[in-house]
Protein backbone atom coordinates (compact mmCIF):
# COMPACT_ATOMS: atom_id res chain seq x y z
CA UNK A 1 0.00 0.00 0.00
CA UNK A 2 1.07 3.46 -0.84
CA UNK A 3 1.38 5.97 1.63
CA UNK A 4 -0.18 8.93 1.60
CA UNK A 5 1.08 12.07 2.29
CA UNK A 6 -0.16 12.41 5.86
CA UNK A 7 1.28 9.11 6.64
CA UNK A 8 4.30 10.04 5.03
CA UNK A 9 4.32 13.19 6.88
CA UNK A 10 3.32 11.15 10.64
CA UNK A 11 6.39 8.87 10.07
CA UNK A 12 8.73 11.55 9.23
CA UNK A 13 8.15 13.26 12.61
CA UNK A 14 7.77 10.16 14.38
CA UNK A 15 11.30 9.53 13.15
CA UNK A 16 12.62 13.26 14.34
CA UNK A 17 10.66 12.13 17.88
CA UNK A 18 12.86 9.44 18.45
CA UNK A 19 16.15 10.76 16.97
CA UNK A 20 15.35 13.00 19.75
CA UNK A 21 14.45 10.52 22.42
CA UNK A 22 17.71 8.92 21.30
CA UNK A 23 19.49 11.58 21.62
CA UNK A 24 19.27 12.43 25.36
CA UNK A 25 19.27 8.62 25.78
CA UNK A 26 22.62 8.80 24.45
CA UNK A 27 23.74 11.95 26.81
CA UNK A 28 22.33 9.80 29.39
CA UNK A 29 23.87 6.80 28.75
CA UNK A 30 27.41 8.50 28.06
CA UNK A 31 26.84 10.37 31.73
CA UNK A 32 27.66 6.78 33.36
CA UNK A 33 30.21 4.88 33.39
CA UNK A 34 30.50 2.02 30.98
CA UNK A 35 29.41 -1.30 32.07
CA UNK A 36 32.31 -4.08 32.16
CA UNK A 37 32.53 -7.09 29.45
CA UNK A 38 32.33 -8.84 32.11
CA UNK A 39 29.48 -8.48 34.62
CA UNK A 40 27.00 -9.40 36.82
CA UNK A 41 22.93 -9.05 36.75
CA UNK A 42 23.50 -6.67 40.00
CA UNK A 43 25.45 -4.16 38.32
CA UNK A 44 23.49 -4.63 34.77
CA UNK A 45 20.49 -3.77 37.52
CA UNK A 46 22.10 -0.71 39.17
CA UNK A 47 23.35 0.41 35.52
CA UNK A 48 19.46 0.61 34.14
CA UNK A 49 18.03 2.22 36.98
CA UNK A 50 20.85 5.09 37.00
CA UNK A 51 19.91 5.23 33.37
CA UNK A 52 16.47 5.36 33.77
CA UNK A 53 16.98 7.92 36.48
CA UNK A 54 18.57 10.30 34.07
CA UNK A 55 15.95 9.37 31.09
CA UNK A 56 13.04 10.60 33.67
CA UNK A 57 15.07 13.97 34.26
CA UNK A 58 15.99 14.46 30.83
CA UNK A 59 12.69 13.82 29.60
CA UNK A 60 10.42 14.95 32.86
CA UNK A 61 7.82 16.42 30.73
CA UNK A 62 7.04 13.19 28.81
CA UNK A 63 3.51 12.36 28.26
CA UNK A 64 1.33 9.21 26.26
CA UNK A 65 1.65 10.05 22.75
CA UNK A 66 4.94 12.27 22.72
CA UNK A 67 6.68 9.70 20.43
CA UNK A 68 3.68 7.98 19.16
CA UNK A 69 1.69 10.60 18.24
CA UNK A 70 -2.07 10.45 16.89
CA UNK A 71 -1.29 10.34 13.17
CA UNK A 72 1.83 7.81 14.15
CA UNK A 73 -1.28 5.74 16.51
CA UNK A 74 -3.79 5.97 13.26
CA UNK A 75 -1.58 4.16 11.24
CA UNK A 76 -0.30 1.67 13.46
CA UNK A 77 -3.53 0.74 13.96
CA UNK A 78 -3.98 0.10 9.89
CA UNK A 79 -0.67 -1.78 9.63
CA UNK A 80 -1.62 -3.99 12.64
CA UNK A 81 -5.24 -4.54 11.24
CA UNK A 82 -3.58 -5.62 7.63
CA UNK A 83 -1.20 -7.68 9.82
CA UNK A 84 -3.39 -9.65 11.68
CA UNK A 85 -6.00 -10.12 8.97
CA UNK A 86 -7.02 -13.26 7.99
CA UNK A 87 -6.58 -16.53 9.78
CA UNK A 88 -2.80 -16.53 10.35
CA UNK A 89 -2.96 -13.06 11.36
CA UNK A 90 -5.73 -14.38 14.05
CA UNK A 91 -3.44 -16.81 14.87
CA UNK A 92 -0.41 -14.91 15.70
CA UNK A 93 -2.50 -12.31 17.90
CA UNK A 94 -3.80 -15.08 19.58
CA UNK A 95 -0.06 -16.09 20.31
CA UNK A 96 1.01 -12.57 21.30
CA UNK A 97 -2.06 -12.16 23.63
CA UNK A 98 -1.43 -15.86 25.38
CA UNK A 99 2.53 -14.80 26.61
CA UNK A 100 1.18 -11.17 27.26
CA UNK A 101 1.31 -9.77 30.49
CA UNK A 102 -2.50 -8.54 30.28
CA UNK A 103 -3.22 -5.01 31.36
CA UNK A 104 -1.07 -3.77 34.19
CA UNK A 105 -0.57 -0.20 34.87
CA UNK A 106 2.05 1.79 32.75
CA UNK A 107 4.35 5.40 32.91
CA UNK A 108 5.61 6.89 30.51
CA UNK A 109 9.66 6.97 31.95
CA UNK A 110 8.51 4.32 34.31
CA UNK A 111 10.22 1.25 34.77
CA UNK A 112 8.92 -1.66 33.14
CA UNK A 113 8.24 -4.22 35.64
CA UNK A 114 10.81 -6.98 36.37
CA UNK A 115 8.86 -9.45 37.44
CA UNK A 116 6.31 -9.17 34.32
CA UNK A 117 7.93 -11.67 31.16
CA UNK A 118 8.37 -9.10 27.83
CA UNK A 119 6.04 -10.67 24.97
CA UNK A 120 7.67 -11.56 21.94
CA UNK A 121 6.83 -9.56 18.66
CA UNK A 122 6.49 -11.80 15.46
CA UNK A 123 8.71 -10.79 12.52
CA UNK A 124 5.86 -10.06 10.64
CA UNK A 125 4.83 -7.65 12.98
CA UNK A 126 8.35 -5.62 13.20
CA UNK A 127 8.94 -5.69 9.77
CA UNK A 128 5.75 -3.87 9.30
CA UNK A 129 6.18 -1.08 12.17
CA UNK A 130 8.55 1.83 11.87
CA UNK A 131 12.17 1.14 12.28
CA UNK A 132 13.09 1.77 15.58
CA UNK A 133 17.25 2.66 16.85
CA UNK A 134 18.60 -0.28 18.76
CA UNK A 135 17.97 1.53 22.04
CA UNK A 136 14.19 1.24 21.32
CA UNK A 137 11.84 -2.16 20.88
CA UNK A 138 8.06 -2.97 20.78
CA UNK A 139 6.41 -4.80 22.97
CA UNK A 140 2.56 -5.71 23.71
CA UNK A 141 1.03 -4.91 27.20
CA UNK A 142 -1.95 -6.22 26.73
CA UNK A 143 -3.94 -4.20 24.35
CA UNK A 144 -1.28 -2.06 24.47
CA UNK A 145 1.60 -1.71 22.17
CA UNK A 146 4.90 -0.10 24.18
CA UNK A 147 7.95 1.45 22.85
CA UNK A 148 10.44 -0.26 25.56
CA UNK A 149 13.73 1.54 26.07
CA UNK A 150 15.77 -1.42 26.10
CA UNK A 151 18.76 -0.32 27.96
CA UNK A 152 17.03 1.44 31.21
CA UNK A 153 14.13 -1.15 31.18
CA UNK A 154 11.65 1.87 30.84
CA UNK A 155 8.79 2.36 28.96
CA UNK A 156 9.36 5.54 26.18
CA UNK A 157 5.80 5.34 25.02
CA UNK A 158 2.75 3.34 24.70
CA UNK A 159 -0.19 4.09 23.17
CA UNK A 160 -3.65 1.93 23.56
CA UNK A 161 -6.30 -0.74 21.24
CA UNK A 162 -3.48 -1.31 19.50
CA UNK A 163 -5.06 -4.83 18.18
CA UNK A 164 -7.72 -4.51 15.46
CA UNK A 165 -11.64 -5.42 17.24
Amino acid sequence: RTLTPADAEALADFKTRVDNYVKIHQQAEGALPRLPKETTLEVVDRHQRSLEKLMRAGRAGAKPGDLLTPPVQRLVRQVLARVFSGKAGQEMKATILDENPGPMPLAINGRYPDEVPLSTVPPQVLSALPKLPEELEYRFVGERLVLLDVHAHTIADYMNDAFPR
